[in-house]
């Protein structure tokens, strides 16, 4: 199933191809690559439009190329929230506008719930998109853990934005297995799951970090802190060719063992183009609901 985050109004992609995307963050006119886009670009002028490209270089990375001088960050809306974006040296603005469509069903499952002091642990949580949302649909406690310093004081920065100061959110920089694994043994538990795991990276001593290899086991350990009668466990993936089925069958296998009255369904992300009739790939979601 296909679920497009079609409710922007701050956030448009305007066409995609050639192996890139063009965007309008605000009024601020990106383009970015993105190797799934292997199909042509629109041939109307629309992609000579923009204020800034980011270029790949062969050897890892890029850089950005300026046709004007552009503020160093600046915010968007989506609903009721805020949110600060930025072209980052890693090509990211801050924020995956597809993750709109969890943030508004995370939000349902919250607010349907008046009754629950929820608690929700957010993991590999990046600027704090999800963090945002559960607290304002009224979430009791966001617990949100990332290993980047940098990332969770930009996640704070859209705390502020969102006026969310008074609100329970702790911030964790630390690494998120670790994390579980203390949380264990200190008999924490939580109501609603999030993670959103990188396709690569580095662990503490460098080692490689593949999604593939690891993504059971997160699953296995973070499932042990959940609680008694859970309300979500949400998993996203982003590997390209990582199959939908194989997220469904470890969630179902882990999951609906411990919670045989939950169900689990996968979701694949999508974003449509303004004019044209394409819609781009975003990766997959796993949601387990109890």
């Amino acid at each position: 199933m296909v679920v497009l985050a079609d409710k922007w109004e701050d956030y448009e992609l305007i066409d995609a191809g050639g192996k890139d995307k063009l965007e309008r963050w605000g009024n601020v006119i990106l383009v970015r690559p993105d190797p799934q886009t292997i199909w042509q670009k629109s041939t109307d002028g629309r992609w000579n439009k923009y204020d800034a490209i980011y270029h790949r270089s062969n050897k890892g990375g890029g850089n950005w190329e300026f046709r004007k001088k552009l503020p160093e960050n600046w915010t968007i809306n989506y609903r009721d929230l805020t949110f600060k974006v930025a072209p980052t040296n890693f090509k990211h603005t801050g924020l995956f506008p597809e993750q709109a469509v969890n943030w508004d069903w995370l939000k349902e499952i919250i607010e349907s719930h008046p009754d629950r002091d929820i608690k929700v642990l957010n993991l590999f949580a990046y600027t704090g998109g999800a963090t945002m949302a559960c607290s304002k649909a009224g979430a009791k406690e966001v617990v949100h853990v990332d290993a980047a310093k940098g990332l969770v004081a930009w996640a704070k920065e859209n705390m502020s934005l969102n006026h969310l100061e008074d609100h329970t959110i702790r911030y964790i920089v630390d690494d998120v297995l670790k994390f579980i694994q203390r949380e264990q043994r200190r008999g924490n538990s939580y109501d609603i799951i999030i993670m959103d795991p990188p396709s690569y990276g580095r662990g503490p001593n460098n080692e490689l970090w593949k999604l593939e290899d690891q993504l059971e086991n997160l699953i296995v350990e973070a499932s042990k802190i959940l609680s008694d009668k859970p309300l979500a466990f949400l998993v996203n993936a982003y590997t390209t060719g990582f199959s939908p089925i194989v997220l469904n069958n470890i969630m179902s296998q882990h999951l609906l063992k411990k919670y045989p009255d939950g169900k689990v369904y996968t979701i694949e992300l999508g974003i449509p183009t303004t004019d044209r009739n394409i819609i781009l790939p975003c990766g997959i979601s796993g949601r387990f609901e109890g």
